[in-house]
This record gives structure tokens, C-alpha cells and sequence, in this order.
């Protein structure tokens, strides 16, 4: 995923796994050992059609009894 782009920099792409779960962890407080990988909450395809194939503008999720929301431009809100 690309976080903030815009165009005049060179940025380096992160796995949207480990965007998603930072965000997680700073909203939360969670650590690794509170989660499974993020496939087991969000199938592979659907999030790849937000953040891959630009299909879909977002896609919400529960981990853990938090609401997850990503966007295609690379916003993550954990509520």
C-alpha cells in the first residue's frame, strides 16, 4: 500500500498487511499475539480489490470487536 503519495516523491510501497496492523495496534493496543493474520478476518481478494486493483473504494472488517476500514488511497481507521 502507498500511504500519502503525492506524485512528488519517490515512496516505497508497505504489505498491506502490516499497514493494517499497525494501525490496529496504535488504536488499539493489541499486539501481534492478540491477532491472526489479517486473512482471517478479510478475504484476500476482496481487500486486493481496494488496495491492488482499485475496483472497490473501501472495504470494512471486524478484528477483534474493532472496525476496520481501508481505503483505496491507503487510509486505514480503526474505530
Amino acid at each position: 500500500m502507498i500511504q500519502g503519495h503525492d506524485g512528488e516523491e519517490w515512496v516505497s510501497p508497505k504489505p498491506a498487511e502490516a499497514v493494517i496492523t499497525e494501525a490496529l495496534f496504535e488504536a488499539t493496543g493489541l499486539t501481534d499475539d492478540d491477532i491472526d493474520h489479517i486473512g482471517a478476518y478479510v478475504d484476500a481478494a476482496t481487500l486486493r480489490a481496494v488496495v491492488g486493483d482499485g475496483e472497490t473504494e473501501t472495504v470494512t472488517f471486524d478484528v477483534e470487536g474493532n472496525e476496520v476500514t481501508v481505503s483505496a488511497d491507503g487510509d486505514v481507521t480503526v474505530v
